[in-house]
């Protein structure tokens, strides 16, 4: 019968164990295991040559451990062979004792070791180490391939031992016991349920006597508060949108592509807030107190597309707002209907404060969220990023076992398929140093790409720049003598243009990023998204001069700000209306031309920059038409979920996945840094020009007849402390802290440090990893060496 031996190098914890998995206690273990070994280096060597000679009691099952054949089965398995072929037979037998080497080597095995470990842990007794133990009380090197055995009988006989091991130690244990375990899931299910008497989370009784009425009630109304307990748990799991639709995509396509619908899905909370605090705030209470004078525009039909003619005098725009208290109609100024008793009128509403304040507050809001999701990006994407990590990661943790649906297995197995190929592609695609003459080659190749696409930036400025001179020149001389739907359709002109530009551009630098031959794809996108992004931040500076230099001096346009929003309106439907046309023409019918032409499966690929880019676009235009179109964040919801469900169609049909696999490890940071400075800084400098230096319209919206749009404040801060002079304080505050530009510096100064800091930080903590990653490397080496050493000691 086989025995199991148990070595103890050392003294052993009282209170608990080392873990398998515990990296100190491993290490610690090895380095003993060394030092003890070199001192019992000759010791061990002299039993060894005893082995040989004797010949009296058990000399056949001597013989037969001491075969060559016997060793080699039991210590020298092939890959060690090969991988160290001139180790010692000791040097060997220490390797093949190693936590790595010994798992899943044999069931019968690991179940003795953790029955001893079990036994114990119910002992609580320590050992001497090796060197305090007589050479005769030393467990001996001859009987180590007995552990071994995986017979059948014995294998069951040191279950049985490991189960009533088990069945001793309390609960948390035995369940910690079982985690550690190197075996199959069923392996622990079934010993838990032999060791614990139940199967399952709920503890069945042992006895099979019928159980009472209570106790059966009792079991059951446990049951169904589980089942409803997970019922909801998975409820409130499908509530996530588009989770099921997420994994699909980063299963077939990696996550470059799934970073783009990521950040289409942030849009959309982004807009969801603001446009439920305007719709609180602002364009619920106006609706609930209509001005009087109705609306006497007729529908057409182009409202949907122009955002004019009947849309001009209703909620959607600045114009249709009033500017005294809502519930306080016998106020000056009033245009709402007419007086109602005193006892009607309960709390005023300043309908041109909360207008103000409404906008003010989302912004506000707005930027604190998107600089906690950039430092937060931050932290993810660089503190913890390595594709080697990630890649012994994906390959030995990635599978989840709790998945066991047909479709959710293949789904997964696509999705862990397509995560290594990005890692291998990141590390495959190291740059190689090139020589003097093609260096020049290319920085020669880079510099007239460059040129030409910042030309064709200045030729599409200019472009749009007389397009728009010449549209308002036509629209002054039309005004009077047009008709209504002539009107709409001449304001649809200089959106077209726009949209036009920024539809075909994206080519032309495709083209150039062909030429280029960038050797990393995430180079590629980030070029292109720099060309993009200056083409169009450009455009838009240029229109938001246009708007605010002659719209505010012109006389023939009675709502200055109203006209603004329905210029941003009519770019966001434009916008959306050639995102169609280029799914349309550039993914579906250019997939059809490939298929039919070379006759085979090639489709386009999903071009990323470009997309993005819309995106950032898009909603670019929403923040800065948001206070001249409180519904604008509406349309803008809208148009995204349609895009999503669109884009997603169009992508699983027409697209195929990358020819050169990459990780998008670092691009959602990259679009949350596009969408944070160039676009809500742009768009809060020009909303914050547009409240503190333009004078508003004499007829319409909530500040008419004041100087500036930021009056309104502060009548409203005058008013209150004549009413009440115990707010003195709130006054204080409103002319040293909100009027003084040197707080407003000293605030900018310290959202300013804290991104410093918080980069700082990051980059800290980048460094401390790759530091940790080397010392990594040099323990490996350690061992190497240690090993090395140890071979040495056991070749004299």
């Amino acid at each position: 019968m086989a025995h199991t031996l148990t070595f103890t190098f050392g003294p052993e914890n009282a209170s608990q164990a080392p873990s398998p998995y515990d990296e100190g206690a491993v290490h610690d273990s090895f380095h003993q295991l060394i030092q003890e070994q070199s001192w019992l280096a000759e010791q061990e060597l002299v039993e060894m040559q005893e082995m040989t000679n004797v010949t009296s009691r058990g000399g056949e099952n001597l013989a037969y451990m001491a075969s060559p054949a016997r060793r080699t089965e039991a210590w020298e398995a092939p890959e060690q062979t090969e991988e160290h072929p001139g180790f010692s037979s000791a040097t060997l037998r220490i390797l093949a004792n190693m936590p790595s080497r010994t798992i899943g080597r044999s069931r019968g095995a690991i179940l003795s070791r953790y029955y001893n470990r079990t036994a114990r842990l119910r002992r609580r007794s320590t050992r001497p180490p090796l060197q305090e133990v007589s050479r005769s009380a030393r467990p001996s090197l001859r009987q180590l391939g007995i552990d071994l055995d995986s017979s059948h009988e014995e294998e069951d006989t040191k279950r049985s031992l490991l189960v009533k091991e088990l069945e001793s130690l309390p609960a948390s244990q035995r369940v910690n016991m079982l985690q550690a375990m190197p075996l199959s899931l069923a392996e622990k299910r079934s010993l838990r349920q032999d060791s614990s008497g139940h199967s399952g989370t709920l503890r069945k009784p042992k006895t099979t006597a019928p159980l009472s009425h209570c106790s059966r009630l009792k079991y059951y109304i446990i049951i169904g508060f589980r089942n409803l307990w997970y019922g909801w748990l998975s409820f409130l799991y499908t509530l996530q949108p588009w989770h099921y639709s997420l994994k699909q995509i980063s299963g077939r396509f990696g996550s470059s592509v799934l970073s783009y619908f990521l950040f289409l899905k942030t849009l959309i909370m982004f807009n969801l807030f603001f446009f439920l605090i305007l719709l609180v705030f602002v364009v619920a209470m106006q609706a609930a107190y209509p001005p009087a004078t109705p609306n006497n525009g007729t529908f057409t039909g182009l409202e949907p597309l122009t955002g004019a003619g009947y849309f001009s005098h209703t909620v959607m725009y600045y114009g249709y707002y009033s500017n005294s208290t809502l519930n306080d109609p016998c106020a000056s100024g009033s245009d709402i209907t007419p007086c109602r008793p005193s006892w009607a009128v309960h709390l005023p509403y300043n309908m041109p404060l909360a207008y103000l304040f409404a906008v003010g507050v989302s912004f506000i809001v707005t930027c604190i969220l998107l600089v906690y999701s950039m430092s937060c990006s931050f932290g993810e994407s660089y503190c913890v990023d390595s594709a080697s990590g990630n890649l012994a990661v994906k390959v030995f943790c990635a599978w989840d076992f709790k998945v066991i649906q047909a479709p959710s297995v293949r789904l997964q197995s696509e999705n862990i398929c397509t995560q290594l190929k990005e890692c291998l592609a990141e590390l495959q695609s190291r740059s190689h140093p090139l020589n003097l003459c093609n260096r020049l080659k290319r920085l020669v190749v880079l510099l007239l790409a460059w040129m030409i696409s910042l030309g064709t930036v200045l030729v599409c400025v200019i472009a749009v720049y007389y397009f728009s001179e010449y549209i308002h020149q036509v629209h002054h001389e039309r005004l009077t003598r047009s008709t209504q739907t002539g009107n709409e359709a001449l304001h649809l002109a200089l959106p077209l243009l726009v949209s036009l530009i920024n539809l075909l551009m994206p080519y032309l630098y495709n083209l150039l990023a062909a030429w280029e031959k960038q050797e990393s794809p995430v180079l590629e996108v980030y070029v292109a998204i720099c060309r993009n992004l200056i083409l169009k931040m450009v455009i838009l500076g240029l229109l938001c001069y246009h708007w605010l230099s002659r719209k505010v001096t012109s006389s023939k346009i009675k709502c200055w700000e109203t006209f603004v929003g329905q210029e941003l309106y009519r770019l966001v439907m434009m916008d959306f209306i050639f995102t169609l046309l280029d799914t349309f023409f550039g993914e579906l019918i250019w997939r059809i031309i490939l298929e039919g032409k070379k006759q085979s499966k090639q489709r386009p690929e999903f071009d990323i920059a470009r997309n993005v880019l819309e995106l950032i676009y898009g909603q670019t235009l929403t923040w800065l038409g948001v206070f001249f179109a409180p519904l604008l964040p509406a349309v803008q919801i809208l148009k995204l979920v349609l895009l999503f469900y669109i884009k997603k169609t169009s992508l699983m049909r027409n697209c195929q996945s990358p020819s050169k696999p990459w990780r998008a490890s670092h691009m959602s940071t990259i679009f949350i840094t596009l969408l944070c400075f160039p676009s809500f800084l742009g768009a809060s400098i020009f909303l914050s020009y547009t409240i503190w230096s333009v004078r508003p319209s004499e007829r319409c919206g909530p500040s008419r007849s004041l100087a500036t749009i930021y009056d309104s404040g502060k009548m409203w801060v005058a008013q209150l402390e004549k009413s009440n002079p115990n707010v003195t304080w709130f006054t204080w505050i409103h002319q040293h802290m909100i009027q003084n530009t040197f707080f407003l510096f000293v605030i900018s100064g310290i959202l300013l440090s804290a991104i410093y800091l918080n980069i700082q930080v990051v980059k800290g903590q980048r460094r401390i990893i790759s530091l940790l990653k080397e010392q990594i490397a040099n323990e490996g080496e350690d061992k190497t060496f240690l090993i090395q050493k140890l071979h040495a000691v056991y070749g004299k």
